[in-house]
């Protein structure tokens, strides 16, 4: 075979591996049979394990069986290496597995997932192992196994407990291919025979199943495995011992140790979490000193001082725990800070000076400064400088040599051409780095960015560094594996391997020795030995003290089992005062031994006795199988022996599948949706027969006496249920309210005829005032069409049938109490009949005619100064005003207002705002516009009032404004009039109908769910009101909404489904009953629960648009035609119509009634109607409805007696009558003293061995809590916003608040636990709290320990199972003991939500800056107001609570400053110190314009200079004149692209630079001018008409330079002039130099 150049194997870029020879040779004897290949590193190992990958991989293929190949590596760095290689090697799909994944978390699914997608899986043994135990994983599956750095399998490492426990038992087993450069790991002193490396090697042998095999010709290989140099580095024995520093370092160890010793002695209960800290201070304190005194001895009086530093920093924190725990730990920081002293007085300028020499450091050395061994390392940087680029691997023992060596380095001037870092391994030691930061220093290695590295063993084995030229054992090896893995990093062509010696050390020189003859000796062995001779040596796998489970196969061991036991209380709930883990006591029983194990109190049991053993390790690894057997038994772990996690069964919760069910509930989410058909609206009547309707009479009353509408009736085919056919409804106009009354009337009979007339009368007076009386004609030259003069046009659907139609005004003395208004339908019927009867052709506008048309009064004859001559009649003038008409050319219904002193012939009104007109007369108008030659144009013309949209009149939009709006007046001459007769007051009430209307269709809606849900009850049933109002969104701008009811359903859901767990689950653990109620009352459940029972359809989330009413028989002239694809009234509840696209436009529907709506909306209106049945008929209803939905809700009474059953048996000693005290506090006498007995048992009482504590009744009570303060909020707050209501149940319901009442109330002296930090922090609060609160309650400093108020939920849980769930008992009980409740006044928001409502109501930009140090957050909070940038800042291991102090300083500051945020404020205020509130409900948060649709560019991109400048105003701040200066672009200058000329863009863009610059955000001014005649706006394509302009101009305030204040032009909106003024000021700080713009 022709030899290759060398190949790197980890090269992902070669296109085409070519293995050398002894890689082939190595290959052909892999596949032959299992072996461990024994070659340098660097020889291409991987690349030889590649190699057999693929064959058995093409063999397996072949064979078409599923199989797995596995590749092991110890370690993390080496997994993620040897991944890279075999993805990029191979054509296989590869996964990669370690701990930090996630992988100790995943169940059987996720396995059988990543097996079924993956034919090789690379990861480190630990992970097989776990899968392996716990059957996940198979190795009947596997084919092969590559094991990296095989030479570990020894002892219990999990590469021998993979092959003892599951491959030596295998019946299938799979191909070994071991990998390693030194299979001998025996560490110096001492020397390894040649019997010893064979004895060494034998072992690993057998325990892999596998024979040794390497490379005999040495030449071969290295032709591509370059051998480093090796040298040696003497330096000088150290001669500064500085004992007299030692000495004092020892005596300051020693007083402070005592100090410890003292406080720890003056702990009155000797708690084992207070003895554990004063143990672990202590520790601590110990091994700084030696770490310190290590670095002393080793590198110098310099890096010792920098070790000082580094262990201060490193220091534990007790930030935020006891007053004692703070003591303690300030006296460790004490000790410290001596220390460092100590070494101030040796280093009085600092090091500066000495690190400023050049490199002959030899003056520091003799002072002891820097130690021999330290300058020696220095002089090797130095020598390597003429070296080009290098790279150099430094090994050290010791983390703290690593990083004390950097920080000197950094340090050293003359070494600042060099790069320095350090790595160290991931474990728990202080100063060991996470793994994400091993990887990224150890990629910035590879990659040349760092040269020098300082590491420990981590990077020894298997890390690949092709370009590392130089390897420095700064510490000596200790073991020939050591030797020969560091060794093996140096890869470079030349490289070269230094160890540093100190001249004289004999015991040095003997370690390196022995450690090179155990090399020799396992070179020797592993060459020289037979395989032909080999006999392999039988590895016992371990079968006894195993307990298997027979359905997965899962096992654990008696050495396994104690991990699995701590595994299980890890799950278990836990708090920062209780860390749940098994106690172990070990006796001796006549020189056996017997372990008993408490669990704690929340674990599946309380105790269990062990196996009496020969040795005491044995009995504890034998009683934690036996613990682990019943744990399975009990199901407390799975049957993968994995403790049990809380998983949603599909009975538990309808969400099936994470895909599915991805953002359901959420606001991101939206969702397409039909709307319900209202079944009562349907008609089955025709004209061809009589009818039986149910009349409802409508009444209106306004409050201007003289203000009269008339009545109408509405008649329907179903009955309407009490609540919805009897209404009373407030309608605002702008200056006036109408008060309507709906009533029920009974039954009426209607004839064929009668039926006929009615329809007629709605299509034509509907369509006349709301919609078109004529359809323009498809073609040139048609006649256009009366819409009611087709019989065969459908403007009737069965599914929306029902009249309405005029009452007759009655007097007093009438006998009826209603009567249709026959004569004025059938004066509307005549009318129809003339425009059918004469009927002609439509203007030239709409057909092109260009003939002329007389009109229809040519044929009438009247004589008469006073007589008004109209189109079907002449009338005398007097008695004209009021009077309704029609006008038939436009087919629009008028009222006229009065007789006009012009005349047809007088000069056109079209002169307005110097806009000519292009008509002189309206003679001339009506003829060239509509072809109509007028017969009497000397007939005075009419001014008439134009009929106009319907608005909407549910709400008083005009509250607090009594302006009448101009009314819009028309002349007409009257021979283009039709007389009407009827009423001008049926016109008025025309125009309260669709309000009227839309509210009664949305009663229908809520009454026919209520048949849906069909509860009845002795009383009255749900009001259809309160249903709707749980239907109806804060989208619908109704003076109700879903959002109170919401609340309140929230706790009822939550208080119901707590309580069905509790009593259906009495053996679970809070944690699992925390899950389960989550899953259960989760958004997401609530959406899968209210879209199986199509709620979606009911929900009302779209503002009332009158203009898109219609009545049956109305043509709508606002269509908005269905785009979606669904031609069925109820959209599926699928995939293809959901959607996270920020431009959807949420609650505005189609034709077909197809609407947008956020997932979330379901949810809510999910917890609001079960919020509704509870206020409606309390909580029996509440539960009905739940179960309607589908939950599980029984609350079985005989669940509760079990409970208190339960609880009666529980064992308690009463200390000094402690329960009855405590019920005289609560004032109330329990039946079941176990329950108050249970409800004071924190979990740290664990070595008492109750077996109960406070969990389950805190998980209960919390919920009751929630429920009860959540009504009487509701309840006696029913004007406030609902998000201030929410806000107060914050503020109510909190473990904060509850641990005040535990106070405030004496119960914290009841609490029964065993942790002095929880005692100590209970003693702090109540002090705290006796010297500061006041009258509200409210606290400011130290926080309650969460455990007080777990107390005070878990009484209120104890008393709810005692009094057999009797809410209102509970109530009684606990409502004077919370008391006072926050009121809206004193309601405080937290810091950090407050500051930023302030910010967004004065328009503050703020940004925030967090940094981690150790276990503390940091946070910087800054703030730029006017010419000043406020910080803030706060520290806390909790970031939350770290953001809340920044925040609170920045309060103060503003406070200070005049500026505070005014908590009582009115949705829809107007921001502070806006002159015009800005319209931002049109940008989300994305800052994306959601609710403009138009596309068009509205403002043209360029302008000229002349014409921005001519905009802009100037106002000067102080002294300081910018007016003609201007900045020029620098560095710190922002930038932005073009800008985004579509509607909105300049407005976002500016708004962007400004939060980005933390500019306060501008406020605009708007000036509106109407006219009576079209404006043009814009040019060419952008070209605009309308009747209104809008200019506005923007200010903005510029820190240190004042305000600029720019004007927009005009233009035909609000929004697209604020547009035009953003476009100025942006152009303008551009010209200022404050901004660059990009081009397009």
């Amino acid at each position: 075979m022709q030899e290759q150049a060398p190949i790197d194997e980890h090269d992902s870029s070669q296109e085409q591996f070519q293995p050398r020879r002894y890689q082939s040779e190595v290959y052909e004897v892999a596949k032959r049979r299992n072996t461990i290949a024994v070659l340098e590193t660097g020889a291409g190992k991987t690349m030889i394990a590649v190699m057999l990958m693929n064959h058995v991989g093409q063999e397996v293929k072949s064979s078409g069986d599923k199989k797995l190949i596995v590749f092991l590596a110890p370690t993390v760095h080496l997994v993620n290496q040897q991944f890279e290689v075999i993805k990029s090697n191979t054509n296989f799909q590869v996964g990669e597995y370690y701990g930090g994944k996630g992988v100790d978390d995943w169940n059987s699914e996720s396995w059988e997932k990543e097996i079924k997608e993956h034919d090789v899986l690379v990861m480190t043994p630990q992970v097989l192992l776990d899968a392996l135990r716990k059957a996940f994983l198979s190795l009947e599956v596997v084919c092969l196994m590559v094991l990296d750095e095989c030479h570990r399998a020894t002892g219990n490492h999990p590469y021998a407990r993979v092959m003892k426990e599951f491959y030596h038992k295998s019946c299938s087993k799979p191909k070994i291919f071991g990998m390693t450069a030194s299979p001998v790991v025996k560490k110096v002193p001492g020397v390894s025979s040649a019997m010893d490396c064979e004895g060494q090697i034998a072992e690993l042998e057998s325990i892999l199943d596998s024979q040794i095999y390497t490379i005999e010709d040495k030449m071969a290989m290295e032709k591509y495995v370059p051998s480093a140099k090796e040298i040696y580095k003497f330096y000088d024995q150290i001669n500064h011992s500085f004992l007299d520093l030692k000495a004092k370092m020892e005596a300051s160890w020693l007083k402070f140790d005592v100090i410890l010793l003292k406080l720890q002695g003056s702990v009155e209960n000797n708690y084992t979490d207070v003895d554990d800290r004063f143990k672990t201070l202590r520790k601590c304190m110990g091994n700084d000193l030696a770490k310190i005194s290590y670095c002393l001895d080793d590198l110098g009086l310099i890096c010792a001082y920098e070790a000082v530093k580094v262990c201060l920093e490193n220091a534990l924190s007790a930030q935020g725990e006891c007053e004692l725990f703070r003591e303690i730990s300030m006296q460790h920081k004490c000790f410290l800070e001596e220390v460092l002293c100590l070494f101030g007085e040796l280093l009085p300028n600092g090091c500066k000076n000495i690190l400023d020499l050049v490199p002959d450091f030899s003056n520091a050395v003799a002072l002891g400064y820097i130690s021999p061994k330290l300058h020696a390392l220095i002089e090797l940087f130095w020598s390597f400088g003429g070296a080009g680029k290098f790279l150099c691997l430094i090994f050290v023992d010791r983390i703290i040599t690593a990083k004390v060596i950097e920080i000197f380095v950094k340090k050293v001037p003359c070494l600042s051409r060099f790069t320095v870092s350090y790595l160290t391994g991931s474990n728990t030691s202080v100063g060991a780095l996470v793994p994400k930061m091993q990887k990224k220093t150890l990629e910035s290695f590879r990659s040349g960015k760092i040269n020098l590295l300082f590491t420990t063993d981590v990077v020894e084995e298997g890390i690949h560094v092709p370009n590392c030229s130089y390897v420095i054992r700064f510490d000596l090896p200790k073991s020939v594996r050591s030797y020969v893995q560091s060794r093996g990093r140096a890869r470079q062509e030349e490289s070269i391997f230094i160890l540093m010696f100190e001249r004289g050390n004999k015991k040095q020189r003997d370690q390196l020795f022995d450690v090179i003859m155990t090399e020799r000796s396992m070179i020797d062995t592993t060459t020289s030995r037979d395989p032909d001779s080999f006999v392999p040596k039988a590895c016992t796998s371990e079968v006894s003290n195993t307990y298997f489970v027979e359905v997965t196969g899962a096992s654990v061991t008696a050495d396994s089992s104690v991990s699995l036991i701590n595994q299980y209380c890890q799950q278990l709930p836990k708090d920062k005062y209780f860390n749940p883990k098994p106690i172990f006591r070990i006796v001796d029983v006549g020189g056996s031994y017997e372990c008993t194990i408490t669990l704690p109190p929340n674990a599946a049991f309380p105790t269990l006795v062990g196996p009496i053993c020969r040795s005491s390790n044995l009995s504890k690894q034998l009683a934690c199988l036996e613990a682990c057997k019943k744990l399975h038994q009990i199901g407390a772990l799975n049957d993968h022996l994995l403790p049990s996690i809380e998983e949603p069964s599909e009975k538990d919760l309808t969400v099936k599948s994470k895909e599915a069910a991805s953002g359901a509930g959420t606001t991101k989410r939206k969702e397409l949706h039909g709307t319900t058909t209202i079944r009562a609206l349907s008609g089955t009547w025709g004209e061809e027969s009589s009818a039986v309707y149910h009349a409802y009479k409508f009444d209106f009353a306004c409050s201007v006496v003289t203000e009269f509408f008339s009545g109408f009736v509405l008649l329907l085919e179903s009955k309407l249920d009490d609540d919805v056919g009897n209404l009373d409804l407030d309608l605002h106009l702008v200056t006036k309210k109408v008060t309507t009354k709906v009533s029920s009337c009974g039954p009426v009979h209607l004839d064929a005829e009668q039926i006929k007339r009615a329809k007629c009368f709605q299509e034509f007076f509907f369509n006349g005032v709301y919609g078109r009386l004529f359809l323009r004609p498809k073609s040139a030259g048609e006649e256009r069409e009366l819409l009611v003069q087709n019989e065969k046009r459908t403007i009737w659907s069965p599914s929306y049938m029902y009249l309405l139609l005029p009452l007759e005004s009655l007097n007093d003395s009438s006998n009826e109490s209603w009567r249709v208004d026959w004569k004025g339908i059938d004066s509307c019927i005549s009318v129809v009949e003339f425009l059918k009867n004469n009927s002609f052709r439509g203007s030239k506008d709409c057909n092109g005619n260009n003939g002329t048309l007389r009109t229809l009064s040519s044929e009438i004859e009247c004589n008469g100064a006073n007589i008004i001559h109209f189109a079907n009649s002449s009338l005398d003038r007097s008695n004209l005003t009021d009077m309704t008409v029609l006008a038939i050319h436009s087919g629009k219904i008028y009222t006229v207002v009065e007789v006009s002193s012009n005349s047809s012939d007088s000069t056109f009104d079209g002169y307005n705002d110097n806009v000519p007109s292009e008509f002189t007369t309206f003679t001339e108008y009506f003829n060239k516009k509509y072809g109509i030659v007028l017969m009497h144009p000397s007939q005075p013309l009419l001014r008439l009032k134009q009929s106009h949209n319907p608005h909407n009149l549910l709400m008083d939009f005009h509250e607090g404004n009594n302006n009448k709006k101009p009314q819009m007046h028309v002349h007409m001459p009257p021979e283009l009039l039709v007389r009407v007769d009827i009423p001008k007051s049926v016109i008025k009430t025309l125009y309260l109908l669709p309000s009227l209307m839309h509210r009664l269709e949305s009663l229908m809606l809520a009454s026919q769910l209520r048949e849906e849900i069909h509860w009845h009850s002795s009383s009255d049933q749900i009001s259809s009101s309160l249903i709707l109002e749980a239907l109806t969104s804060l989208r619908c701008c109704e003076d109700f909404s879903m959002e109170r009811l919401e609340l309140l359903g929230d706790s009822i859901l939550k208080y119901v489904v707590s309580c069905y767990l509790y009593l259906k689950y009495p053996k679970k653990h809070e944690g699992q009953l925390t899950a389960r109620r989550s899953w259960a009352v989760c958004n997401a459940n609530l959406h899968k629960v209210g879209t199986d029972r199509k709620l979606q359809g009911y929900i009302r989330d779209g503002a009332f648009d009158p203009r898109r009413w219609v009545a049956p028989g109305h043509h709508t002239l606002h269509p908005v035609h269905c785009k979606h694809g669904v031609d069925t009234l109820e959209v599926p509840v699928e995939g293809n119509f959901q959607t996270e696209d920020p431009k959807i436009v949420v609650g505005k529907s189609c034709d077909k009634g197809h609407r947008w709506m956020c997932s979330k909306t379901i949810a809510d209106c999910v917890e609001a109607l079960v919020g509704a049945y509870y206020v409606g008929g309390g909580l029996i209803a509440a539960i009905h409805m739940m179960k309607w939905l589908g939950f599980d809700a029984e609350l079985e009474p005989a669940l509760v007696l079990e409970a208190i059953s339960i609880a009666s048996l529980r064992s308690y000693v009463p200390k000094d009558n402690d329960i009855a005290t405590l019920e005289s506090k609560i004032n109330y006498c329990f039946s079941t003293k176990g329950l108050l007995q249970e409800a004071i048992t924190h979990a740290s009482e664990q070595e008492s061995g109750l077996g109960y504590c406070y969990q389950r009744l805190e998980f209960l009570g919390d919920s009751v809590l929630d429920l009860l303060i959540t009504r009487y909020l509701y309840q006696k707050y029913t004007d406030i916003d609902p998000g201030e209501l929410t806000d107060l149940r914050s503020a109510s319901v909190n473990n904060e608040s509850f641990a005040q009442v535990a106070v405030r109330r004496d119960l914290h002296l009841h609490l029964q636990h065993c942790s002095g930090l929880l005692l100590n922090q209970i003693s702090e609060f109540a002090k705290s709290y006796s010297e500061t609160h006041d009258a509200t309650g409210s606290l400011q400093g130290a926080k309650g320990p969460k455990a007080l108020g777990d107390l005070v939920e878990s009484i209120v849980g104890a008393v709810l199972i005692d009094t057999k769930l009797n809410l209102e008992e509970v109530w009684r009980i606990f409502n004077p003991l919370l008391s006072p409740f926050v009121t809206p006044d004193k309601l405080e928001l937290p810091p950090y939500r407050e500051l930023n409502e302030l910010c967004d109501s004065v328009g503050y930009s703020m940004k925030q800056k967090c940094t981690k140090k150790g276990e503390i957050t940091h946070v910087v909070l800054s703030l730029q107001v006017k010419d000043v940038m406020l910080t803030g800042e706060g520290s806390d291991r909790n970031r939350k609570t770290a953001r809340g102090q920044a925040a609170r300083c920045l309060l103060k500051d503003l406070e200070v400053r005049g500026i505070s945020y005014t908590k009582k404020r009115k949705p829809g205020a107007d921001h502070v110190g806006d002159s015009t509130s800005l319209d931002t409900n049109n940008i989300d948060v994305n800052n994306q314009l959601t609710n403009d649709n138009s596309s068009d560019t509205l403002i043209r991109k360029k302008r000229k200079t002349s014409q921005i400048e001519s905009l802009v105003e100037i106002t000067r701040f102080h002294d300081y004149d910018f007016s003609e200066k201007v900045c020029s672009p620098n560095d710190t200058t922002p930038a932005i692209s073009a800008i985004n000329m579509k509607k909105g863009g300049p407005r976002t863009m500016l708004f962007d630079l400004c939060k980005k610059q933390q500019w306060q955000i501008p406020t605009f001014d708007t000036v509106e001018t109407k006219s009576r005649t079209p404006v043009e706006f814009g040019e060419g394509s952008e070209r605009r008409m309308g009747f209104n302009s809008f200019v506005s101009s923007v200010v903005l305030y510029i820190p240190n330079s004042g305000n600029i204040r720019c004007n927009g032009d005009a233009r035909p909106d609000k929004k697209t002039s604020f547009d035009s003024a953003a476009l100025v000021m942006l152009y303008e700080l551009q010209r200022r130099g404050q901004l660059i713009i990009g081009e397009l």
